[in-house]
């Protein structure tokens, strides 16, 4: 029942947080392992494009001198895409409205991460 601690757990994270609009866990080969996506998303989609965007920042962050990646951040016109670490196995995936507070949701994403890679 861990899917059910995983869900729960996103669950949470978008209760937190007016500005989170949906979220997923996704192993770093790109499966979904628990979500909260909006009906109509497709989750094998967010799962590849999460994996290989985690991949591409970690490889950036190394070969560019700047440590350990802590999150992807990507900025669209109608919002925030966030990827953050959870354990060495997984991504946590945020959405988030385009007048998130920001720094708020890092330290709501980065506690979710925690419990997430707890759990893995």
């Amino acid at each position: 029942m861990r899917t059910d601690m995983f869900q729960q757990v996103l669950e949470e994270l978008k209760g937190s947080s007016a500005d989170v609009e949906a979220s997923a866990l996704i192993s770093t080969d790109g499966l979904m392992i628990a979500s909260a996506l909006p009906a109509g998303m497709d989750e094998d989609r967010v799962g590849a494009m999460s994996a290989a965007l985690l991949s591409l920042g970690d490889r950036a962050v190394r070969e560019l001198a700047r440590g350990t990646l802590e999150r992807v951040l990507l900025q669209g016109e109608r919002g925030y895409v966030i990827m953050s670490s959870s354990g060495t196995e997984a991504v946590l995936t945020v959405l988030a409205k385009q007048n998130a507070k920001l720094g708020l949701l890092f330290l709501d994403i980065k506690r979710a991460a925690e419990a997430l890679s707890k759990l893995i």
